[in-house]
């Protein structure tokens, strides 16, 4: 049995970190799977020993060199960092504070155009000394945070982008401190203090960015009611949710949030549930009916019984749902991992031999030593690391606001792959309320009042309609016994001391009973697309019971525009192979499976896939679970009040056709920005390095200075993330 563990990160600062981190937690015994997310600073392991616990783990991460906590609650870890982005900003503003003089006193041409004579400024006496005396809080308060990650990964025996800016600055500064107080030359205190300034900016940036690709999960805490109004003994009284019991009556007045989940016990109202479905209009409610805890009560008071509390609730499903995958990995980012697991090393052997080449080819100390640093400053494995976890981040949580629960980065990436999508027949193509509309036979209340004491035992989806038809013509329902449910086929039982069978032809046939005297009718009622049910008793057949479900009213619509995407819609069904040939015609769809049992769907799925198709299945979560599970995309249409975590990748919670093909748009939306992330990240890399290491100083006289490699570095990343944030604004 395997037990899943997250654990809060709360000193990372590059996409190596996470790594190191990650392969750390890998080489613990008992740990089967760790994913590391740099930009959800979070940690998902799954353990297969029992006793290993998150203390067990943290100490793992301690030792790596790192911090790390037992998950938290989202809004302390908001709060927290929140702190650290202000004293991350503090840090940023007292370095710009500081090196504005610095720059002024290294470059006092900069003055020239106010008046000033830029040589008596070089000239003056206790220039070296002033300038060390302003970079040094630069260099060791504002740079503080490099010189502790360096050292956790220096202890652990590993390096990360601390590294780099480190070993940068320290060159820069060391060098210019000893030409201050022992040597004679040039000094370069900018160099170092613009170097920690510019890429203080870039951290500043990205954690702003990163904190707007998390937004999704911080709305959907903050829309959970604090308290609730809790009647006992007639009396209502204010209680905090987490006292709240199933079972409890809840009042809720008008304007107010529904608390937690429940059913209506008195009263009638409308409630705003557009954080669940994405609907603008209120859905009227009256006594029976679900509400979902933090939909807003819109113009009426009712009273409901607790259903669900605490981690049962949709919204901490939905919470669930998200932050599992927002916290996952797609599959392309492996690339990017592996090329980030050597990334650092890489990077200090090109820096040295970029020193070392300059040097020997007479350029003179000072041009290989700032060539070398800009090599160490402007390498970037933060923009590899962020371009998939912060589309991941904006991708679910855009779909999340909209209904769409996506479970998985594989999932989104699958999603896009897709191109062949089977649809389930009833409730899934259909509005799944099928109604009773004709009875076939010499009696008709006899065949009613037989069929009816047979269904009220099942639980089969069209039992409902029968049942209902009944209710409407007032039948009494008699006592049946050595009931039995016969999968794909209908329901047998004795009624009165006699044998009665209700299902399809299969069970006929099995049973040996004729059909031949309903042949037209059986022909005529299935020609017009709708289900025929047989009740047989004895060798005979005495009646048929027609039942038809609606078509949703733009199924249509989305099986024409999966043409158009070139996806193959395919409807797979258990019924007889006329009515799914008019429903699939109907809605346009060209291929169908019939008569298909439910274990069987699955080996339907499997055949595709085995023909090299990308299958998607659509189902209700519950008699398609085992071909959702098959499916490489099992897309789940839950009812808004109940998402089944367990069913299918992706979870709709509305129960619309619209939302599978927005799922897919979404998908290829995602991959489309992870797949432009990848890209700009190691073009980046590529010219930028190269650049840095003095490549067009032989064409052009052109080299590439320290502090402007590190500005270029530190937009590096924020230019990921901006990217993945431009993601909000496709329509979906």
């Amino acid at each position: 049995m395997m037990k899943n563990i997250q654990l809060d990160l709360l000193d990372m600062h590059c996409a190596s970190c996470a790594l190191n981190i990650e392969n750390a937690l890998k080489k613990t015994e008992g740990v089967v799977t760790v994913n590391v997310n740099y930009a959800t600073a979070r940690a998902q392991i799954e353990v297969s020993d029992q006793t290993l616990d998150s203390n067990d783990l943290i100490k793992v991460v301690k030792k790596a060199g790192y911090t790390a906590r037992a998950k938290a609650d989202e809004v302390d870890i908001t709060a927290e960092k929140d702190k650290r982005y202000k004293l991350l900003l503090f840090r940023f503003c007292f370095a710009v504070i500081l090196s504005i003089p610095i720059l002024v006193i290294s470059m006092p041409l900069l003055l020239a155009p106010f008046g000033v004579n830029p040589e008596g400024l070089m000239d003056f006496t206790g220039r070296k000394l002033i300038l060390f005396v302003l970079t040094t809080p630069v260099q060791i308060f504002a740079g503080w945070q490099f010189y502790q990650g360096a050292y956790k990964a220096a202890r652990a025996k590993s390096t990360n982008m601390d590294t780099l800016v480190v070993l940068g600055t320290s060159a820069a500064y060391l060098y210019s401190v000893l030409n201050t107080f022992w040597l004679n030359g040039d000094v370069y205190y900018e160099t170092a203090a613009l170097l920690i300034t510019f890429i203080l900016l870039g951290k500043v940036l990205e954690e702003r960015a990163k904190g707007k690709t998390g937004q999704a999960i911080k709305k959907l805490m903050g829309l959970k009611a604090k308290m609730a109004r809790v009647l006992i003994n007639g009396r209502e009284k204010k209680l905090p949710l987490d006292e709240v019991k199933v079972g409890d009556i809840i009042l809720v007045k008008p304007g107010e949030k529904i608390p937690i989940d429940g059913v209506v016990t008195k009263g009638a109202t409308a409630i705003d549930e557009s954080m669940i479905s994405g609907e603008p209009l209120p859905v009227e409610k009256i006594i029976g009916c679900s509400v979902i805890g933090a939909t807003i009560n819109k113009n009426g008071s009712i009273e409901f019984r607790a259903t669900k509390v605490g981690e049962g609730t949709v919204l901490a499903q939905i919470i669930k749902l998200v932050e599992a995958a927002q916290g996952s990995k797609a599959p392309i980012q492996r690339v990017a991992d592996r090329i980030s697991a050597y990334f650092v090393p890489l990077i200090l052997v090109i820096s040295l031999l970029t020193f070392t080449l300059w040097f020997f080819l007479g350029q003179g100390l000072v041009f290989s030593l700032m060539t070398g640093i800009s090599v160490l400053v402007i390498a970037c494995p933060c923009a590899l690391g962020l371009a998939t976890p912060t589309a991941i981040m904006v991708g679910t949580g855009k779909g999340a606001g909209k209904g769409i629960l996506i479970k998985s980065g594989e999932a989104l990436e699958t999603t896009h792959k897709i191109s062949t999508i089977l649809f389930d027949k009833t409730g899934t193509l259909t509005k799944g309320k099928p109604e009773v509309t004709e009875v076939v036979g010499a009696d008709k209340k006899k065949i009613l009042t037989m069929a009816t004491s047979l269904e009220r035992l099942s639980e089969h989806s069209l039992a409902e309609a029968i049942i209902k038809e009944a209710t409407k013509e007032k039948i009494k329902v008699l006592e049946a016994n050595a009931f039995a449910s016969i999968a794909g086929q209908g329901i047998t039982g004795n009624i009165e001391g006699r044998d009665y069978y209700f299902g399809n032809r299969k069970l006929m046939d099995s049973h040996k009973i004729s059909i031949n005297h309903f042949a037209k009718e059986l022909e005529v009622l299935e020609s017009d697309g709708k289900t025929v049910m047989i009740l047989g008793t004895g060798r005979s057949a005495i009646g048929l019971i027609a039942v038809a479900d609606q078509l949703k009213d733009n199924a249509p619509l989305v099986i024409a525009a999966f043409h158009k995407l070139k996806i193959e819609p395919v409807m797979i069904t258990g019924d007889n192979a006329l009515s799914a040939k008019i429903v699939a015609q109907k809605v346009g769809i060209k291929k169908y499976f019939a008569e298909v049992l439910p274990q069987n769907k699955a080996r339907e799925v499997e055949k595709l896939q085995d023909k090299g198709e990308v299958v998607a299945m659509v189902g209700d979560g519950i008699n398609d679970s085992i071909a959702l599970t098959q499916a490489n995309v099992g897309i789940a249409l839950g009812s808004g009040t109940d998402v089944a975590i367990e069913s299918g990748d992706i979870v709709l919670v509305r129960n619309n056709l619209e939302d599978v093909l927005a799922s897919i748009k979404l998908s290829k939306f995602t991959m489309a920005k992870i797949k432009q992330n990848l890209f700009w990240a190691f073009i980046y890399n590529l010219v930028g390095i190269p650049i840095a290491a003095g490549l067009l100083y032989p064409i052009w006289g052109i080299a590439l200075k320290p502090e402007l490699a590190g500005l270029a570095m530190a937009l590096s990343s924020v230019s990921v993330v901006t990217n993945s944030l431009l993601l909000k604004f496709k329509k979906i």
